[in-house]
């Protein structure tokens, strides 16, 4: 655990320094957020309909932006083998990296949703609904997103090809983190049901991603 903890800590101070990637995902979204009122135009109505979808798209393209750090730094350096080869489980080491990784770029996007929610004509309860659902969500983005960076890291530009498997396993993550949030505003469906259903592929996908994204870090580092 004491490993585990200093790898968190190691990845955090990383991601959180000059050119660590947390702080392009959070700027990208922000101008995502910033530019789609200018995009709509002056219907408001329309805007406020809009804002759940475009605070989750940007949410996920901004994720998607910086999970190609994930294992590339380290596997650059030869860190990445060191982990592969220590006494600490490599599932737990890919948690890990990956809640580090929420922690720096995910979990800031959250707290700035209520602040930008503003820019889309989100009233208080609707913001604080969405920074909701994108609390529990945005870590199935991660931990999803985890498996085509561990198989893209061994291959020479395997950003396009990480793009290419991520976003398709995102989908159902975006297609209910968008029906829960526009829920909250404008129904007619339940709020519950969908987020509790979202909340069901974060588990899932924290179960699932740390044990496929060893096995392929392992199946490429051979």
């Amino acid at each position: 655990m004491t490993a585990l903890a200093a790898m968190i800590r190691r990845d955090i101070k990383i991601a959180l320094r000059v050119g660590g990637g947390a702080l392009i995902g959070v700027l990208f979204f922000l101008a995502v957020v910033v530019l789609m009122p200018f995009a709509i135009g002056p219907d408001l109505a329309l805007l406020q309909r809009l804002g759940p979808a475009v605070l989750w798209l940007g949410a996920l393209l901004a994720s998607l932006l910086t999970l190609d750090r994930l294992f590339m730094a380290d596997h650059e350096d030869g860190s990445l083998d060191l982990i592969a080869m220590s006494r600490v489980p490599l599932e737990l080491a890919c948690a890990a990296k990956a809640l580090a990784h929420w922690l720096a770029a995910g979990l800031p996007l959250v707290v700035a949703t209520p602040v930008l929610g503003l820019l889309l004509n989100l009233d208080g309860s609707a913001s604080l609904a969405i920074a909701a659902t994108l609390l529990v969500g945005t870590p199935a983005l991660t931990f999803t997103g985890m498996i085509g960076a561990a198989l893209a890291v061994t291959l020479h530009r395997g950003g396009l090809l990480m793009a290419v498997l991520v976003l398709p396993l995102s989908i159902p993550i975006l297609i209910f983190g968008v029906a829960a949030a526009g829920a909250a505003i404008t129904g007619p469906v339940a709020f519950g049901t969908p987020f509790q259903i979202l909340c069901a592929l974060s588990l899932a996908s924290m179960v699932i991603g740390p044990f496929a994204a060893a096995a392929s870090l392992r199946q490429g580092l051979d």
